[in-house]
This record gives C-alpha cells, structure tokens and sequence, in this order.
C-alpha cells in the first residue's frame, strides 16, 4: 500500500528532491512546517498519521502509521488557528489539473518562464508553486524563507512568476515579474497589472479563482443561485480535495464544494467575495461583512493596515471595531473620520463605531488576520 511520508524540511531542493521521490515510489506526501515547535510537530504527526518522517537527520519509520490511497499525492494540514489539525487530500490528478489549469491562464512558457517558491511550503499557496513546476518542467527557484530583497533581485536574474501574500506584496519590488499570484488574504487596494488577485483554498489545491473569473474546468455558482445576491460560494473542478484524511467528504452531491466562504457573482460573471459566512458581524440587526469595509479603509492616508471585526454592544447587539496599525510618523486616523469615509462608500451601519490602534495585526503565516486574536 501506498504511504504517507512526512517531510519535516526546510525550503529548498532537498525539499523538492524528497518530494519527487516520494512521488516515484507512488507515495503521498505530508508537509511539516518546519517553523512548528516540537509539540505542535508530534500533534500533526500524531493526528495525520505518516508512515516515515524524512528530516534534516535522515528517514525515521513512525509507529501506527496509516496507509494512503493509490495515486494520492499531497496531504497538507489545514491552515487553522485551534482544533485537531486536518489533512487535506489531493491526488496525483488533482495536483496536474491544479497545475495545467494555472499554466495555461497565465500562459506558461517552461523555456522562458521561472517561477520563485518563497511561501511557506506547508501551506497550499507555497507547496502548489513547486507542485506545478514540477508537473510542467517549469524551472523554480526555491528560497528558505521569505526575503523582499532576494526575491527582487530574481526578477533583476531571470525570475518571471512568484506567487505572494498581501503582506509580502506590501514589502517587496514585484515590477520585474511577469505575473504576481497573490492569495491568502483580500488583496491590498489597487494592483499593479502583473498582479492578479486569486481566491482558492487547501481543498481546492490552490487558486481557482484569477482576478474573479474561474480557470479552465472550475465551476462557481452562489448557494441561493440568485445573480448579485450574497449566499455562499460554491466550486466545483478536477482540482479539488478527494477527501480529508480521516476519509470525510465535505463536497455535495454533484461535487460542489461549499467553501464557508460569501459572495457573489455579478452580471459579468465575476465572483466578488465578502468575507467567511462566520465573519458577518450583525449590528442592529444589519449584517457587515468585514473584508469589505477593510478594502475602503485601506486607502486611508493615516492608515498602515486596519482589520474590521466586531465586540459585544448592549445597544447594537454588536458593533463594528477597527484595529488599525496607523502609518510611521501618523497620527491615528480620527473615528469620526473613518466613519465618515465607510458611510459614504458601503453603508452608515458599516462605518466602525470604535477605533482601536495597535502595533501590528496577528496574522497566519499565509497573511490572513487572525480576527480570533482581535480582543
């Protein structure tokens, strides 16, 4: 039977070396954040179940190891914050369709394209970068971790493709990149044009979504079918998980995935996503999507960056909150002002009714504002 084999190494060839032959052999492979303490190690490997653990050390075989399914490719965690962690199964098929349906939108060239892997590679939005490099023969180069400047200076040495998070994109020169993939989170106000915004997930292999129209062989449809309506986003394509690693199937008849995910898809067919279906903030009776007011505030001269969620309120039943990192040498941008801006531009029970400043925003690894951290 076909194995799980864990890799607990650092970004680089060794990393992508071990993966290919995992690969040959006809087993799966499970991605180990190297950047985990060792507890949190033994719980992924404890709930996931490999057979082998390949480090910096060599090749360890682990006790009570589960099997995989033939033509099982990656098994990668799930990027959340509290729980049992959750391995996402991809296959072989999978991972090819991820890749050829990415190439093709972007219109890869292997003799002339190279792609830069600078995102963690236990997550799905760095692992898919070498994954579809791999399936391609597209050449990539893999860094240890992110460093605005070297992957800057990629671009200056041939580097055409790099695949970024909000964060990153904030810090680094992307101008001599042919296309800049950035997911993760909602994209940071206007884009460059060799910038396209993505939307995807662990369970659908990565982006499936470029700048809100769907790749070749995705389907997206919203929950209640209405056009313009808000209900939850639904996808479909080869792409997709198989199952979880404990062999549950989150799809629907048909093969749709619900993704916990709001949105809509306008007139022209683009799919506008509001925020996570748990995220709505309900103030009077009114529902706030966060991601939303946080795209109209982001423009703000005062404002670094600023995360929209929401605090208990005897009167409102809850209020909407803005974190807000304010800009170097700024003074806090003033609450009447911001309220003012977002009742302009989306709707007055959006405008925040509190400011709160802080230092920095908590933040998952792939960029995603941990809103259970905002207290």
């Amino acid at each position: 039977m076909p194995e799980l084999v864990a890799l607990d190494l650092a970004a680089g060839q060794g990393f992508v070396d071990a993966l290919r032959a995992a690969w040959d052999a006809g087993d799966a492979v499970l991605p180990v954040d190297p950047r985990l303490p060792q507890p949190a190690v033994h719980r992924l490997l404890e709930a996931l179940r490999p057979s082998r653990v390949v480090d910096a050390d060599g090749t360890h075989v682990l006790a009570g190891g589960q099997p995989t399914e033939t033509g099982d490719a990656l098994v990668v965690p799930t990027s959340g914050t509290t729980g049992e962690p959750k391995g996402v199964v991809l296959t072989r098929g999978a991972v090819a369709a991820s890749a050829r349906a990415t190439s093709a939108r972007l219109r890869v060239d292997p003799t002339r394209d190279r792609w830069v892997a600078c995102l963690p590679l236990a997550h799905v939005g760095g692992l898919s970068v070498v994954t579809r490099a791999l399936e391609t023969d597209t050449p990539c180069t893999v860094i240890e971790r992110f460093d605005a400047a070297e992957v800057g200076r990629l671009a200056r040495s041939g580097a055409t493709l790099v695949s970024l998070v909000a964060t990153a994109l904030r810090r680094t020169d992307v101008s001599g990149y042919r296309a800049v993939l950035l997911g993760g989170a909602a994209p940071p106000g206007e884009l460059t044009p060799n910038v396209i915004a993505t939307y995807g997930m662990t369970e659908t292999g990565s982006g499936v979504v470029y700048d809100g129209h769907p790749l070749e062989g995705v389907d997206v449809r919203i929950g209640d079918g209405a056009t313009g309506a808000v209900g939850e986003v639904l996808v479909r394509g080869p792409m997709l998980l198989r199952c979880y690693r404990d062999g549950s199937d989150p799809r629907l008849p048909g093969g749709w995935l619900p993704t916990g995910d709001a949105g809509s898809i306008g007139h022209d067919g683009a799919l506008a996503v509001v925020g996570r279906l748990a995220e709505v903030i309900v103030t009077g009776g009114e529902k706030v999507w966060p991601v939303p007011v946080e795209g109209v505030l982001a423009d703000h001269p005062a404002i670094r960056e600023v995360a929209i969620w929401k605090r208990p309120d005897p009167e409102w039943g809850e209020r909407v909150v803005a974190w807000v990192v304010p800009q170097p040498d700024s003074a806090p941008p003033d609450l009447s002002d911001l309220r003012e801006v977002v009742a302009s531009r989306l709707a007055p029970w959006a405008a925040p009714r509190e400011v709160v400043v802080v230092a920095s925003l908590p933040r998952t690894s792939s960029g995603k504002v941990r809103r259970s951290d905002l207290t």
